[in-house]
């Protein structure tokens, strides 16, 4: 296989930040020997979008619009449990009748920012402060998946990280930064700690080792 072209459909805009880090397990963790092609599904711009709730013809217009080999489908679990977003995205791919398509389901604990909680030298740098001094009080790593709102939290250390105080703080776009952040890390080894990422790359090995290209 000379190219791996992939899509990932996700809950919202800022979850297309999930791309360095599917890109870093295929590279780095699983080895993939191919050049990858990823794209995030922008849906937004369509004449008739689908809603955010109909999962089904969100993975429609994604296969249509951004031929892929492989499909990323990404749900927070948020307050719910794995197996309910597993079991939505299931009736979904059902519903939207593509039984066949190579499908890995990305689901976190909590949410997105809970993965990006770790690397204090990254968050310093997406904040525009790579030298700063202040304590921006990361919480334990092996605790993440168990915070009740990563994103709020994520928030906050990129605010705090910045020292910008009264009118720069206020035009501080701390969810840009978000972006900026998972661009930024180069060694996402650290999230083997977390279960929903072991569940992530153990469905995507077995995905890649069914389709023949590993």
């Amino acid at each position: 296989m000379k190219n791996l072209r992939y899509t990932l459909i996700t809950d919202g805009s800022s979850d297309k930040a999930f791309v360095p880090i599917l890109n870093w397990i295929l590279k780095e963790d699983l080895k993939i020997d191919c050049a990858i092609q990823d794209k995030w599904a922008d849906l937004r711009k369509l004449p008739y979008p689908p809603k955010a709730e109909d999962l089904a013809g969100r993975i429609t217009d994604a296969i249509d619009l951004y031929p892929c080999d492989l499909l990323f489908v990404h749900r927070d679990a948020e307050k719910e449990t794995r197996e309910k977003r597993l079991q939505e995205i299931r009736q979904a791919i059902e519903k939207a009748n593509i039984d066949n398509f190579p499908i890995v389901c990305v689901i976190p604990i909590r949410m997105l920012e809970a993965w990006l909680l770790f690397d204090e030298a990254a968050i310093r740098k997406a904040a525009g402060n790579p030298k700063g001094k202040c304590q921006i009080q990361l919480p334990a790593l092996n605790k993440v998946e168990n915070l009740p709102d990563p994103k709020t939290i994520l928030i906050e250390v990129l605010k705090r990280a910045s020292e910008l105080k009264g009118k720069k703080l206020r035009k501080f776009n701390a969810r840009e930064r978000i972006h900026r952040l998972a661009d930024i890390i180069d060694d996402f080894s650290y999230l083997d700690r977390l279960s929903a990422y072991r569940v992530l790359k153990k469905d995507l090995l077995e995905t890649l080792e069914h389709q023949g290209w590993l």
